[in-house]
């Protein structure tokens, strides 16, 4: 099993593009423990929703990462560039495979709408982008277990 996918994007109907510790990140980061690798996923994660709601302005602005347990044989990469952490899941993740979902507060927001709008930006070097994609990262997401799905709003 590879713990710790980091998903964005629908979690169903077609391929899924999401993060999780390659073998590519793990050379990148070779003095980093397996928490820090997945915490690195993690963070990529939480910046591809930003991509995701830029291209959706009617969704609302709270970033939303989904963790699974899914086998590491099931995954093809998306890019063998050194510290990438993309991989594609080909199929839907059932929600028996879902370990966590993380979600911004209602107080993150504002910081999510104004790095939406940016983050491809900072993504290309841009300084200031950064600085206010940096000001969404300051929140932490919030941790809810599968359990808890139905208390999300």
């Amino acid at each position: 099993m590879l713990d710790g996918l980091k998903a964005s994007g629908q979690l169903g109907g077609g391929p899924i593009v999401a993060h999780a510790v390659t073998p590519a990140l793990r050379e990148w980061y070779a003095e980093g423990d397996e928490e820090e690798l997945e915490y690195v996923a993690f963070t990529r994660a939480a910046q591809a929703a930003l991509q995701l709601l830029r291209h959706d302005p009617a969704a609302p602005r709270r970033r939303v990462v989904v963790s699974a347990d899914v086998a590491a044989g099931s995954l093809g990469r998306e890019e063998v560039e050194l510290g990438s952490s993309t991989v594609r899941v080909p199929q839907p993740i059932s929600l028996k495979e879902v370990a966590s979902i993380h979600v911004d507060g209602a107080d993150a927001a504002e910081a999510v709408a104004a790095a939406a709008e940016v983050v491809d930006e900072a993504l290309a070097g841009d300084p200031d982008a950064q600085f206010t994609v940096d000001g969404a990262e300051d929140h932490e997401l919030e941790w809810y277990a599968v359990s808890e799905l139905d208390e999300l709003t």
